[in-house]
């Protein structure tokens, strides 16, 4: 018996990886994180399994699903929503598995933030630009590190891709314009792969007022930074200048 921790990723049961929906057509228990699994994704689940929904539960709830399961030999799936390893609190579910001595693996998912980005059509990276992803969120019930509140992320310039932080966006863009500048593009992707998904465009000077008047208040992406931006400079990759171990350099202008 195992517990696998399976990743649904952001929305959309095409955008499921093949092993986590053979896991999911033929488990017999599912704990699943039912404020944000599309359903579309929980359907997949055997329709002799028992589902329970982790929204609803604490920790020692889980607890006894897993302790149960083991005495009647069944595996157990725990779906959660994007890619288990960010945000996904699955460490102290793992440490109670560790207590009951019960195995456990992972199964990666496609995570909100990479499924935006694809509804943007837009590289998280640029030549030049920026070279750096960061995933973060704002502070709030749940405090961050001071190193790691948003001016000091800001300050790298990076792309920053937000979660769960979409409720404080006018406070978001108004801090991070001191470090990008209003015009730097600015994204927030709603409910990225759902069938009522919402992608808004803008720059950190309009972002705001745009997402407000759409009425977006959670389950969203904010995505920033210059890279998102088409003018930026090409790739060397490419580039018929440019040699590495697959290509030589070609002549000419």
């Amino acid at each position: 018996m195992q517990v696998i921790f399976v990743g649904a990723g952001p929305g959309d049961p095409e955008l499921l990886t093949v092993k986590a929906r053979r896991l999911l057509e033929n488990c017999r228990v599912c704990i699943y994180a039912g404020s944000l699994v599309s359903p579309q994704v929980v359907a997949l689940v055997a329709d002799n399994a028992e589902l329970y929904d982790s929204a609803a539960m604490t920790l020692e709830e889980m607890e006894q699903v897993f302790v149960d399961a083991r005495r009647r030999e069944l595996d157990v799936i725990r779906l959660h929503t994007g890619d288990p390893s960010i945000y996904g609190a699955i460490r102290e579910q793992m440490n109670v598995l560790d207590k009951h001595g019960i195995a456990y693996t992972v199964v990666p998912g496609v995570s909100s933030f990479q499924a935006a980005a694809a509804t943007l059509k837009c590289e998280l990276t640029a030549p030049e630009i920026a070279q750096t992803i960061i995933l973060g969120r704002t502070s709030g019930r749940t405090p961050l590190p001071p190193e790691q509140e948003l001016a000091e992320l800001a300050r790298t310039r990076a792309t920053l891709c937000l979660f769960l932080s979409v409720h404080k966006l006018e406070e978001v863009c108004a801090e991070l314009a001191g470090f990008y500048g209003e015009n730097c593009p600015a994204a927030v992707v709603y409910r990225a792969s759902w069938p009522d998904e919402v992608a808004i465009s803008a720059t950190l000077a309009t972002l705001a007022k745009q997402v407000m008047q759409a009425g977006i208040q959670r389950t969203a992406m904010i995505i920033v930074g210059p890279a998102l931006a088409r003018d930026i400079p090409v790739s060397r990759l490419y580039h018929r200048h440019f040699s590495h171990g697959y290509r030589a350099a070609r002549e000419g202008s």
